[in-house]
This record gives structure tokens, C-alpha cells and sequence, in this order.
């Protein structure tokens, strides 16, 4: 068994490595611009769904497998896509995934009724979710050690800077060139990656005899499995999650499916993931680590735009300025996290503690919300994020992959974009939950305080208008106290992650000093 396991590690290292010039870099842009595109487009249809289901004449609960549906086409590719990619030739693949991506984007304002949209979204869902993995890949694949975790910051920025980008897209494609510029967005970028991809990324022979121990078991198991865990999720908080057997079908089937596709890609001579890999204690412990981290700014992200549009009413459009200043500064944090990283006395795994005590400090301060609050007042928690995002993700990534061969990047990033897509869902459902939970008890509380109140009782007998005004500063105090609560929650989750930094997590050099790892103990 554990030669067959082996043996596409050996067939594929006798690819001679490509030198690393400005025309590969130029593809690896491209790339970027790809998987920063995909980001878009998935964000800015979420943030403008209001305005399209409006436009469109479709109801709530049709717009909620709206976004379903692209969630699970986009995660299920992200564990898939990798292998795509080492059969049909990285730089094809990625080529026609982004043209399918862009086509879908023009004929989306075009589709005659809803059926046919929610096709066209689950396409260009599997499109877009095909092309974060390749930007990990070519990453680990063409950098020479010395700028390697360079690339990693730039994947970096797809993970913490392009969604905040997205509300900026949102609000200005809408406000300025109409609905249908919500799907338009992605094709410019789209054009263009493709333009830079064909120049530079090198042309790969194509390696269909893969296809003869093609991993059948593994795709009919994990794509069904991980699209029933997303849609459970999403659809868990609309439809009270165990109370629909809907959900308890998609969600209990879902995660029996997947334990059987993780026990069937152990033993499979050609899986998707190489799950051998995660006896590495600092994979495994990257992995868990991302996850928190991307719910923590998940989080930290929805919970301000959440009250400023429930509260104070803002439209997407004035939440750009909040959401710039997060994601502008980031592109000079990034670098400058990758170069402080890249100095051989720095541990990474105290980076990581650094960015999650800024992310845990800005939770902090949102604990302190009241309803007079407005946009000005998260600025300052937002700039925590400036600094605390990329400093954890950065050193969450140079844990994950400083050390692996090349050989090794597409197993590596398969399994990091699906939980980085599933991570993002995880903490929309567990916020739905929270809310829906939490706000439903200060509510009743409330109602119980106000109800046992004299002087609000003959109010309301004098004055009857003043019922509705009672019952909105109810829900506005209500969501104000759901949201503290949700901010303790996160804090509590990323202190226990915080403790088990130096417990699990081992020493590692920067790339270029990776010799020098091997030579010392875990400290």
C-alpha cells in the first residue's frame, strides 16, 4: 500500500523545475488577478442580493439558494481543482476555468427564469472555486525560497484584503453602472489574467493517463458531501437548523459522506488529498488555525456592517470608507509582514500570537457597542485588523508549507482552499445561529423589563403610536447587546488558540534558511 501511495510522488518529481524570470512572474500575476476576481464576484453578489432579487422579482427564500448553490459548486472545486489542474496542465486548466468564470458573469443578467440561473451560478460557482487553489500551487511551485513567502502573502491578500475590496466593487458597480454591472464586474480582470496567465505561466504536458486510476470513489463521494455540509449550513439558520429534516438530512448525511471520503483518499493509490500529510503537527495544526482565524474576521467584518445597515440604515455605499480601511492599508501590511517573517531570528509562531492578540483586542472593543454608535466608531477596531490579519495568516501559511516539495502543493493547497471556503461558511452559520439565538433572549428580556414598567404601561395606553417606536428600540438594543455577546464568542475561541500556539505548533526557518530547521530540535 505504501508504495502505491508513493508512486505519483515519484512520476511527478521528474519534472524539471522552471527558472523563475519576469515572465513567469507575470503569469503568477495573473493568477493573482484570477483568484482576487473569483473573490469579487462571489462577495458582490452577496452584498448587492438585496438590489438583484428586487430587480429580478425573486423572493427571500429563492434567494438564499441563490448564494447556496454557488457556495457549494465553489467549495466542492476547491478540492478538486488540484488534481484538475496536474492532469489537464496547470496553465490550460486555469485559463478555461477563468473563461467559464467570465462567460457565466455575461450571460447571468440574460437567463429567461430562475431554474436556469441557479445552472449558471452552480457553472461559474465550480469556475470560481477552481481558481484559489492554483494560486498556492504556482506559488510553491515557481518561487525560489528567497521571495517563496512573498507569494504566500499574496495569497494572503486573497483571504483578508479582496473581500473588504468587495464592498467597494458592491456599492459602486451598482450605485453607478446598474445591475447588471454586479455580474460585469469579473470580466475586465477576467481577460486580462487570462492575457497574463497565457503569456507567462509555462505549458505543461498533459498527463491524461491519470485517468486510469482516476479516485471515482473519492469524487462521488466528496462532492455530494461537501455540497450538503455548505447548504446545510447556509439554509441551517432560515430553516431552525434540527427542526427541518431537510437540514438534519443534509447535514448528517453530509458529514457521513465525508468521513468516507477522508477513510477512502487514505488508502486510494491517486487521491485528491493526501491525508498522510496532516500526521505534520504543523499542517494540522495550520489548518485549525486558519479556520479560526478566517471566522475571526469573518466575524469581526459582518457584526460592523451588520449594525451599521440594521441600526443606522447605511447602504453599501457607506460602508466603503470602513471597509478601505482595511483592505488599502493591508496592501503595504502584507509585504511588510512576508519581509519581517523572512528575517531568520523571527519565530513565525509568535507573529501569529501578535496578530491574534490585535484580532482578539479588536473584539474586545466591540464588546463595548452601544445603539448611538456609528461608522466612525469601528475605525479603530478595523485598523486592528490591518496588521493582526495578515500577521496570522502569513505565519499560519509559512507553518503549513515551509518544508514541502513542490511536488506536495497541490494536495496542500486542495485541502487549505476547501477549509478556507468552509471556514467562511462556518462563520456565517455560527453568526446566524448567534443572532437568530441571542437576540430572540434579550428580546424576551426586554419585553419582560419594559412590560413590568408602570410608567411604560400608561405611556403606551396615552399614546398608542408610541408602540412601534418601543418595539424598534427593543430589536436595536437587542441586536446592539447579540453582537457583544458574539465578540465575547470570538474572543473566547481565539484565546484557546492563542494557548495552544507554543504547546503544538514547532519551530520553522524562513524558506532560504529551511536547511537550518532540520538541524534543530522543536522548541
Amino acid at each position: 500500500m505504501s508504495e502505491a501511495i508513493a508512486t505519483p510522488r515519484i512520476h511527478v518529481s521528474k519534472t524539471t523545475p522552471t527558472p523563475f524570470t519576469l515572465r513567469v512572474s507575470i503569469g503568477l500575476m495573473g493568477v493573482l488577478i484570477a483568484v482576487l476576481v473569483s473573490g469579487f464576484n462571489e462577495h458582490v453578489t452577496d452584498i448587492d442580493l438585496a438590489d438583484i432579487k428586487g430587480i429580478l422579482g425573486i423572493s427571500y427564500d429563492e434567494g438564499t439558494w441563490f448564494t447556496a448553490i454557488y457556495e457549494a459548486f465553489q467549495i466542492s472545486a476547491m478540492a478538486f481543482a488540484p488534481w484538475c489542474s496536474v492532469t489537464f496542465s496547470l496553465r490550460k486548466f486555469t485559463i478555461t476555468m477563468i473563461s467559464i468564470f467570465a462567460l457565466m458573469a455575461f450571460l447571468a443578467p440574460f437567463m429567461p427564469n430562475l431554474n436556469s440561473l441557479y445552472v449558471l451560478r452552480s457553472i461559474q460557482g465550480f469556475a470560481g472555486g477552481s481558481l484559489p487553489p492554483m494560486l498556492m500551487t504556482v506559488a510553491l511551485r515557481y518561487l525560489p525560497p528567497k521571495i517563496k513567502i512573498y507569494g504566500l502573502g499574496a495569497y494572503a491578500l486573497t483571504a483578508t484584503c479582496g473581500p473588504n475590496l468587495a464592498t467597494s466593487i458592491a456599492a459602486y458597480s451598482f450605485e453607478y453602472f446598474g445591475w447588471k454591472a454586479v455580474f460585469w464586474e469579473a470580466i475586465p480582470l477576467s481577460l486580462l489574467s487570462i492575457a497574463l496567465i497565457a503569456y507567462g505561466i509555462p505549458q505543461d504536458p498533459l498527463r491524461l493517463e491519470r485517468f486510469r486510476q482516476f479516485n471515482w470513489s473519492g469524487l462521488l463521494l466528496g462532492f455530494p458531501a461537501i455540497s450538503m455540509i455548505v447548504i446545510g449550513l447556509i439554509q441551517g439558520d432560515r430553516l431552525d437548523w434540527f427542526n427541518s429534516p431537510l437540514i438534519c438530512h443534509l447535514l448528517v448525511g453530509g458529514v457521513f459522506l465525508f468521513i468516507m471520503f477522508l477513510i477512502n483518499e487514505w488508502f486510494h493509490p491517486l487521491p485528491f488529498f493526501r491525508i498522510q500529510m496532516l500526521k505534520s503537527c504543523n499542517l494540522s495544526f495550520s489548518l485549525i488555525s486558519l479556520s479560526v482565524v478566517l471566522v475571526l474576521s469573518v466575524a469581526n467584518m459582518d457584526l460592523a456592517s451588520s449594525y451599521l445597515i440594521e441600526i443606522r440604515e447605511y447602504r453599501p455605499l457607506q460602508l466603503v470608507p470602513m471597509t478601505l480601511i482595511v483592505a488599502i492599508p493591508q496592501l503595504i501590511a502584507l509585504p511588510l509582514v512576508a519581509a519581517f517573517c523572512n528575517i531568520k531570528h523571527v519565530d513565525c509562531r509568535w507573529v501569529l500570537a501578535g496578530g491574534l492578540g490585535l484580532m482578539i483586542l479588536s473584539s474586545y472593543g466591540g464588546t463595548f457597542i452601544t445603539s448611538d454608535w456609528y461608522g466612525g466608531n469601528f475605525y479603530l477596531l478595523q485598523m486592528l485588523q490591518v496588521f493582526g490579519q495578515p500577521m496570522a495568516v502569513i505565519s499560519i501559511l509559512m507553518l503549513a508549507t515551509i518544508g514541502l516539495a513542490p511536488t506536495d502543493g497541490p494536495f496542500v493547497s486542495g485541502m487549505f482552499n476547501m477549509l478556507k471556503g468552509f471556514s467562511n461558511i462556518i462563520a456565517i452559520g455560527l453568526i446566524s445561529f448567534m443572532e437568530t439565538w441571542r437576540e430572540h433572549t434579550h428580546s424576551h428580556h426586554l419585553l419582560d423589563h419594559y412590560g413590568s414598567s408602570h410608567f411604560v404601561l400608561a405611556n403606551l395606553n396615552r399614546h398608542p403610536e408610541s408602540l412601534q417606536m418601543l418595539a424598534k428600540s427593543v430589536k436595536d438594543q437587542a441586536t446592539v447587546l447579540t453582537i457583544a455577546d458574539i465578540n465575547l464568542v470570538m474572543i473566547g475561541i481565539a484565546s484557546v488558540l492563542l494557548i495552544f500556539i507554543p504547546l503544538v505548533a514547532t519551530r520553522i526557518y524562513p524558506p532560504f534558511l529551511n536547511n537550518i530547521s532540520k538541524s534543530n530540535s522543536p522548541s
